[in-house]
This record gives structure tokens, sequence and C-alpha cells, in this order.
């Protein structure tokens, strides 16, 4: 097992090596980390998957990325394990060393595991129900499950599966999106501070450094939809669990420009004031790390996307979310080392300072 965290110093120091314009690099609680990150969420659960996952991340890091991404359940865990082979090859090799990257998992969907040679549940049976993970009543139609008890399961298979004894930031998987239609808001209220909790507890035992709530629709909706969670709140009851140095310091969401809700639909309030969940995450210093920055390359066809800069349209698409102010990091999903050169080029040059960005916004939205 690979010791140890991303920390200020480690991750300066990639900084500083990476050959990358150092604009590329946002500070957030104490870390430097790349304005642009690797996602592991798309592919089959098969070998060849597993091999073009381990090449794409060793590739993302060496051209400059120390923002990883997985879920337990990408791949049925086999995304874990293929981040895990990638970092020991780094490691081993002296390339990188734990503390230079900063690694996100989540947890919350009830997975089997491809390397098993079970049906999905049929290994739910063995390996949750039979040895009491799991019991009648928690999952919901969602194939979603919240319990302490499955939840502090799937951090230590997540850590296994990467070969880590610390993860950096362990998300609650689509929790509102997984739950909503089977309890209360109440209740699920009640079942989140019981997760804030279960986090506080892994974070004093060294297994986790933060937490955060990776999303889809909860912060982009407003408030008479039964989907809706408000920011502040929960910061609130983060700080009531951990107090001011509490864990919960990241969300991730859905954003670019066709999903623009992030940024221009004013459906959070802080102190009284609406705003954007954009402007709500800055105010409230929470990092904001965006999914399916191309949505599934859909962006990417020739006509969608507006031009400008005389970028090319992956390069246009990473351009337009890591410049919006609030914004840490795309989270791209890439595979063939070809796409991974092709999206890192954003490297070589410097997001749009807050001018730039505003001329362009409104340029867009004109």
């Amino acid at each position: 097992m690979i010791s140890g965290f991303a920390t200020s110093d480690g991750t300066r120091k990639f900084a500083q090596n990476s050959g990358v314009n150092q604009a590329n690099f946002n500070e957030f609680q104490n870390l430097l980390l790349s304005n642009v990150g690797i996602g592991t969420y798309l592919g089959d659960p098969d070998t060849r998957t597993d091999q073009l996952v381990t090449n794409a991340v060793i590739q993302s890091i060496l051209l400059g990325v120390n923002v990883v991404d997985t879920a337990i359940n990408y791949r049925a865990q086999k995304a874990e394990r293929s981040i895990g082979k990638a970092l020991l090859e780094l490691i081993e090799e002296q390339k990188i060393s734990r503390d230079q990257i900063f690694l996100s998992s989540k947890s919350g969907y009830v997975t089997n595991d491809a390397d098993v040679n079970l049906g999905f549940w049929e290994y739910v049976k063995e390996e949750y129900s039979k040895k009491g993970v799991i019991k009648e009543g928690d999952v919901t139609s969602g194939y979603h499950c919240m319990t302490q008890t499955y939840l502090s399961d799937q951090l230590d298979r997540s850590l296994k599966n990467l070969e880590i004894e610390c993860l950096d930031l362990l998300y609650l998987h689509n929790a509102v999106e997984g739950q909503i239609n089977d309890v209360s808001k109440d209740q699920f209220l009640e079942n989140l501070k019981s997760v804030f909790e279960l986090y506080e507890q892994k974070r004093d035992e060294g297994k986790i450094k933060f937490y955060g709530m990776a999303t889809w629709e909860c912060f982009r909706v407003p408030n008479d939809n039964p989907q809706y969670l408000s920011l502040e709140d929960t910061v609130n009851m983060a700080r009531k669990i951990g107090g001011e140095n509490h864990g919960f310091r990241f969300i991730q969401l859905p954003y670019n420009m066709h999903y623009d809700q992030a940024l221009l639909a004013k459906y959070q309030s802080v102190e009284n004031q609406k705003a954007s969940i954009l402007e709500s995450a800055l105010k409230l210093k929470i990092g904001v790390f965006t999914s399916v920055p191309f949505m599934q390359g859909r962006l990417l066809a020739p006509g969608v996307m507006p031009d400008f800069h005389d970028l090319k349209p992956s390069i246009r698409a990473l351009q337009f979310i890591r410049s919006s102010p609030g914004v840490l990091a795309p989270l791209i999903g890439q595979k063939s080392l070809e796409h991974v050169s092709e999206n890192l080029d954003i490297m070589k040059i410097p997001p749009m300072n807050d001018d730039e960005f505003l001329t362009l916004l409104k340029q867009l939205t004109s």
C-alpha cells in the first residue's frame, strides 16, 4: 500500500517540475492542483480497457496533470485498480511521489466487482447481504446506499483497489439523485448528517483528507425542485459536525457550454443573496470540479460550439470551463494516448483572465 497523501510541498514540487505553464495550477486548501484533471468513468470492464486507462493516467500525469478522479463503481471497481497500477509504476520509476498527486473517488452506488466471476445480484448477496454490510431497506430504487456500514466498507475497498493508505478526497456519489425518490427530504438530511459524521471519523483515522458531494442535479435546480440542495446549509451541517476545520471542502457537478446552469442560474442563496452555485462555492470556500466537459464528445461535433481564439473544439471546451470563476478543474475522460495528447495541449496555454472570460461570456450570451 502506498503511504501518504497530497501535500503543499509535494504539489508545489509537481507544478515546478511539470514543464507546463504555471498559470495552469490553482491553489486551494494549500495544495497546487492542475486546472485540468483526468476522469475514469467510461469503458468496458475488461483487461484491454484496464491497460488503456493505466496508460492514459500515466501519460496525463507526465503531461502536467496531478488531479485524478474515479469512483468505486466505475467499470465495476476496475477503474480504481487501473489508477493504482499507474501510480505504482510512476512511483517505482521515481517519476512522481504520492504527495504530488490529488486522488479522488466516490461511493454510494451499489457495485459489483468485474474481477469476481459472479453476477451483479449474486455478488451483492455474497459480499454485502450475507456479511451484514447491507440489510433489507438500505438500498433505494436507484441502486443507492448511504448507510455508514456500507460506505465504510466501500472506502476500505477503494483504498485496496487504489493501493493507497489515504484518499485525498472521498465524494458521496449522487446522493440526492439516488435517494430522493424513496425518502423524504427531512430523512435524507438526517442520512446526510450521518454520512458526514462517518467521514469526519475517517479523517481522524487517516483514511481520507477531505470529503465532498459528487452531484448531477441538486446544485443546479431551483429550490422548489425535490432534488434541490442548499450548499450553504450543507456547509453549515459539516461545520456543526466537524467544527471550523471540517473536511467538507469540494463538490463535483456537470458544467460545460451546454450545461451552463452552474454559471448562469442563480438558484442558490448565500447570506440571503441569490447566487449561482459557482458564486456560492467561491463565497463558501468550496472547491468545484466539473464533469462531462465534452458531453461524451457531442460538443466536439462541427458547428456545435461557437468559435473563439482560433482554438480547436476540445481546447475551446476546456478553456471555457477552467476559466470560469469558481472552477478548479474540468475532469476529462480520456483513454487513448492520442486523445490525451490532443486534450492536454490545453496545458501549453494559460486560462483566460477574468476580463477575457467576461468578454467571451457576453459574446456567447448576446
